[in-house]
């Protein structure tokens, strides 16, 4: 498995515009919908818009531990988790809460960006299932994570209207 499995979505783009305007886009892309388009599943097992929101609240948590955690212990080691038995609950999540659970979390983190050295970008952890890597690839795992539900989102909300 690779250290970063979104690396091709990023395409050599920079992190931190992307994961500074994602909700901006994504508020854009579903602010025409009807609650009926968000809640709309495009085939069974595939999510919804409001399921993709709620795994990006759900991830964006996850993700504020792990950079927290690389950066105040000597080499973490990255606990994994199974989006699909996470993404079993979804139907407690209406999607303005799951958006504002997203944007109040990305903003926390961005600003723990904003103090992020050179020295901090290369500290180590581990993934499991991955392997060793640094702070920065979680944040360009990130990026690259926004960008492919956003690719999800758009499409779904094309479909839909």
């Amino acid at each position: 498995m690779d250290l970063n499995p979104y690396a091709k979505f990023l395409d050599g783009q920079e992190p931190i515009p992307v994961l500074t305007t994602t909700v901006d886009l994504l508020r854009g892309l579903t602010a025409p919908l009807s609650s009926a388009q968000i809640d709309r599943q495009p085939a069974p097992g595939k999510w919804s818009i409001r399921e993709i929101v709620s795994h990006l609240a759900d991830c964006e948590i996850v993700f504020s531990f792990r950079l927290r955690q690389t950066l105040s212990e000597a080499h973490s080691i990255i606990q994994p988790f199974d989006q699909d038995r996470w993404a079993d609950r979804y139907a407690a999540y209406n999607f303005e809460f799951a958006m504002e659970t997203f944007q109040a979390t990305r903003n926390w983190n961005l600003r723990l960006l904003t103090t992020i050295s050179e020295e901090d970008r290369h500290h180590p952890t581990t993934h499991p299932e991955r392997g060793t890597m640094t702070f920065w690839t979680i944040v360009e795992t990130m990026a690259g994570h926004d960008i492919n539900h956003l690719r999800q989102i758009e499409h779904l909300a094309s479909a839909g209207t």
